[in-house]
């Protein structure tokens, strides 16, 4: 199951605890196809049908179903740049046998 950093904690409680954000928004992650590697990430208030969701520190994720697959072995970390912009990154999870990182598009 995905796991989340520190940082990545951190990072969605910011973006999803706004003034006015519904309680238990998070941030989903979804995949159109699941041959290809991209995948879409955006704020939410709730999960959809079918979602997974992955909690962590009151930091909230809901993983679409192939997402869900890609993401099984790996550990979400994100970081803030000088412009206040969020990237998020994915990078095995240890014995995981994967090699590099996959950044989210």
């Amino acid at each position: 199951m995905l796991t989340l950093t520190e940082n990545a904690t951190l990072v969605i409680k910011s973006i999803t605890g706004v003034d006015g954000a519904p309680e238990g928004a998070g941030v989903r992650i979804s995949q159109e196809n699941p041959t290809d590697p991209s995948l879409a990430v955006t704020t939410t208030e709730a999960p959809k049908p079918g979602d997974q969701v992955v909690e962590e520190s009151g930091a909230r994720v809901f993983l679409e179903e192939n997402a869900a697959s890609t993401l099984d072995d790996k550990i979400l970390d994100a970081a803030v740049d000088d412009k206040g912009g969020v990237e998020f990154l994915l990078v095995p999870q240890p014995g995981a046998g994967q090699n590099g990182a996959v950044p989210t598009a």
